[in-house]
């Protein structure tokens, strides 16, 4: 019998919070002209800014919640905000894209709200029926985001294909749930641990089937290669406030699945996910990095660059050590700053329609509009991991874990691709400072509400690259003990 105390509904208070906003928005959106709808969005952040504050109070009253299927742990609060900063920067990127685009709709922001509530559970749930649940409730919300504007073929190609290649993804991971439950007779990350550990049952080739199917459908979350193939066709396509929504929310969100389950409750068979989880980053940052090499359409480099980056996540994960963990933590972080900051930027560049999207279409920027280009010249040298950024610390932090977890192979195939990326980021650079032309790019002033999002993005940026400590020491709080467990194993 599951008894429901008052400390459960606290103790997952952000996701109330962000529910209840986004039927609100829905409620109060066939009574606003289309002039208005702008309203609904400021709306909306005052729901993540209240989210943010319940995870503070939530944050007092930590423990399981709803019969251990949810955990409310520094752990998951960390990506509870990690989860609210991200939507509070995509809606303030977004508010001018869609009226000047003419799709600003009210259920833009309820979907938004609703997708971080998603991520939120997948975050904090401890039952893996309850991360499914999560997963499917962000997948549903951005599927739609995808595809937002319904007039536009690419959108309406990149709606179709996220949700045709994310349904079979969703079924590799409940086949690995079912295969799972099927052998241990639980669902439940805690018990499954101690039962694999105890029984021996981690040597079974069909739990090593589980393990692989479960990796699949994560994998396609966080784009690993190969189900990375349909990252950049749904990046181009969608609203570039989605894309920067989606190539950091969802993605944050199923690393946080993997370090829990993969982490924590397989580390009985550590040695099948180590390698799983190696030959998957090495794969993943050549991948990624070779083919951005070759891309002219800035969203289309910048989902290769995502794609790549999700591999020197995976090194640190990989580490199998609490110093992994953190640093994966404190990467992220670092990665939302600037992968946000790059996409929201470049929605107000391309002009209405996304028109300008080549790399040739930046020409002269940084004299046409010298504050634009450096902007995105930071966030283009921090992604590349130059030092004084917050991505050179960012990587630095994952490789060390590596080298410390004797994994010399795979950071130095980490360290050769990261020199590789470098190339494509100063291309842009390079086009926007050191060639003569008229730059194809909108010459709008930036509304005041990106301002804030981008100041906020590349403030961080110098900050967390400065002073990482502000934000280590917090990440290496939330490295859970459960996480070293790998790093033993192998």
């Amino acid at each position: 019998m599951i008894t429901v105390q008052a400390s459960d509904f606290i103790r997952i208070l952000p996701q109330e919070i962000l529910s209840a906003f986004a039927i609100l928005v829905m409620v109060f959106e066939p009574f606003l002209p289309s002039s208005r709808k702008v309203v609904l969005g400021w709306f909306s952040l005052l729901g993540v800014v209240a989210a943010g504050a319940a995870a503070v109070r939530t944050s007092y009253s930590l423990g399981p919640a709803f019969n251990a299927s949810i955990a409310a742990d520094p752990f998951s609060i960390y990506f509870i905000a990690l989860f609210l900063l991200v939507a509070a920067l995509c809606l303030l990127g977004s508010f001018n894209y869609l009226q000047r685009d003419n799709i600003n709709h009210g259920e833009f922001y309820a979907l938004i709200l609703m997708g971080t509530v998603g991520m939120c559970f997948m975050a904090a749930s401890t039952e893996l029926i309850m991360i499914f649940l999560g997963l499917e409730i962000s997948s549903l919300s951005t599927y739609v985001l995808a595809g937002f504007k319904r007039h536009d073929g690419l959108s309406n190609e990149a709606s179709l294909k996220y949700f045709l290649l994310g349904s079979f993804a969703t079924a590799f991971f409940l086949y690995g749930i079912a295969f799972v439950y099927g052998l241990t007779g639980t669902t439940n990350l805690m018990t499954l641990s101690e039962r694999l550990s105890r029984t021996g049952t981690g040597g079974t080739p069909l739990l090593w089937v589980a393990i692989v199917l479960m990796f699949i459908g994560l994998g396609f979350k966080v784009s690993t290669a190969p189900f990375h193939v349909w990252t950049p066709d749904v990046y181009q396509g969608a609203p570039a406030p989605v894309t920067a929504f989606l190539s950091v929310g969802p993605k944050a969100a199923a690393f946080a699945v993997i370090l829990r389950i993969f982490l924590g409750a397989f580390h009985a068979v550590g040695s099948v996910s180590f390698q799983m989880l190696w030959l998957s980053a090495i794969l993943t940052m050549v991948v990624g990095n070779l083919a951005a090499l070759w891309q002219s359409n800035v969203k289309r480099l910048l989902a290769y660059s995502a794609i790549a980056h999700a591999g020197y996540v995976l090194v640190g994960i990989a580490a199998g050590s609490a110093e992994g963990v953190s640093a994966v933590l404190f990467y992220l972080t670092v990665y939302a700053l600037m992968n946000v900051g790059a996409f929201i930027l470049i929605a107000p560049i391309a002009g209405t329609g996304e028109r300008a999207l080549r790399v040739e279409d930046y020409t002269g920027l940084g004299y046409t509009r010298p504050g634009v280009a450096a902007c995105l010249t930071v966030f283009m040298l921090s992604l590349g991991g130059i030092p004084t950024t917050a991505g050179f610390l960012g990587k630095f932090y994952l490789f060390r874990a590596a080298i410390h977890a004797h994994l010399i192979g795979l950071v130095i195939v980490a360290v050769l691709t990261s020199v590789v990326s470098v190339y494509y980021y100063l291309r842009l650079v390079v086009v926007m400072y050191m060639r003569e032309g008229q730059p194809q790019a909108t010459s709008e002033p930036l509304p005041l509400a990106l301002r804030v999002a981008l100041a906020t993005s590349v403030i961080g940026i110098f900050v967390l690259g400065l002073f990482p400590l502000l934000l280590k020491k917090k990440g290496e709080a939330e490295a859970s003990p459960r996480h070293t467990k790998l790093a033993q194993v192998r």
